[in-house]
Formats: C-alpha cells, structure tokens, sequence
C-alpha cells in the first residue's frame, strides 16, 4: 500500500519555555536540517499517529518552509502512556529513505485445514524506497499457503518498484508446519512403574519386621 502525506502544524519552542497544555515537545532534523526544538499539538499528533505511525510521510508546516518528514521516534511516559516527545526526521528529497515496514498478514491459510499451523518469520522489511513510494505496510496474502509444503518468500510479496532490500529473494515469510499430536501414554514425569513401587513397599515392610525382631 503506497502511503499518503498527512499534515501537521507546528511552532518553534524555546528551549526554556514552559510547555503550553495540551502539547508535546518535539524536534525535527535532518542530512539539509539543523536540529530544531517544536511544539505541536497532543491531539493532532495522536490522529496523525494513529493513521501514519512510521511509515508515512508528515509535511510539518509552520516553521520555514514546508518539511516531508518521518516519525523517528516517540517518547511516552511509562505510567499514562501519553507522548512526551516526539522526534522527526527530515529526509533529503529525491534520495531513498531507508526504513523498516511492517508486514500485514490477510486471508487464510488452506493449509489449516489440512492439520497444518502457519509460521510468520518476519513481521516487518528493511528496505530502501523512495519517498514517494512508500508503503504503510506490504501486505502478505496467507492463501497462497495452500498445502502442508507450501511457503511465502521475499519473492512472492509486491514491493514498490523503487524498494531493494538486502534480504534474499528466497527468504521465508510464511511457511506450514504439520501439527503434531501429543501422546497421552507417555509417561509423565519420572513416575515410578507400578510394579517397583510394590517391590520398594516389600523392601520397606520387611525392613520394618526386622528392626521389630531386633528389639
């Protein structure tokens, strides 16, 4: 899925101002961008974050000229779950961004119903891409896993023209796996076999009569 751009307004902070109620500290920078303190609304951001998370690109407005930036990373606080800060980057225009894509898994396997379990053994793609190209996510069609051999390789997923990956075209996504019974007549533990357990009982009974005699 190719990512739209979202917008977001912004103010320039100064470093020792209080912060205003209602918004997040952030900064933005970059390879053309000097490291700039900002301020954006909580609300907004939280929409934007919701729809774009990091992997679609934001146009900051507000402070010079318009920006094309990514979410780098985002601060929350360990105890309300709330933003504390926000970093953004802005990228170089007409060069590749590299970044890592989630994987967004649909359909169902075929393979399920012939007793097999489905493995996914990745959950998101490192991958150099064009700005303009860039995806939300790469979606993996889980019906092409149609019998107990069958896998999803880097091969089979659609990536953007532009996208190069370092990963190997025959690496798997998705594979099948037949599912195992368990026996339940195995042992369990280190249980003691019931006829050891009558000969102990005997050893210990006649040791008792013993020491009886003794006395």
């Amino acid at each position: 899925m190719t990512s739209n751009t979202i917008t977001v307004n912004i103010k320039e902070r100064e470093t020792k101002s209080k912060l205003q109620s209602g918004y997040i500290s952030a900064v933005f920078y970059g390879p053309q961008e000097e490291s700039t303190p900002i301020t954006l609304n909580a609300s907004e951001f939280y929409r934007i974050w919701k729809e774009a998370g990091e992997s679609t690109i934001v146009i900051l407005k507000g402070v010079g000229d318009d920006k094309e930036a990514l979410i780098k990373t985002v601060q929350w606080h360990p105890l309300t779950d709330d933003a504390v800060h926000v970093d953004f980057y802005v990228f170089e225009r007409g060069k590749k961004l590299t970044v890592s894509v989630p994987l967004e898994f649909v359909g169902e396997a075929p393979a399920e119903k012939l007793g097999g379990n489905v493995n996914k053994a990745m959950h998101e793609i490192e991958m150099e891409v064009r700005p303009s190209e860039l995806p939300q996510y790469i979606e993996v069609d889980l019906t092409k896993l149609v019998d107990l051999s069958s896998t999803i390789t880097i091969a089979d997923l659609k990536l953007p023209e532009s996208a190069t990956t370092t990963l190997d075209a025959t690496d798997a996504v998705a594979s099948v796996t037949e599912a195992t019974e368990e026996d339940l007549s195995a042992p369990v533990g280190d249980a003691m076999p019931e006829s050891e357990e009558a000969d102990e009982s005997s050893e210990d009974k006649s040791d008792e009569a013993t020491e009886s005699t003794q006395e």
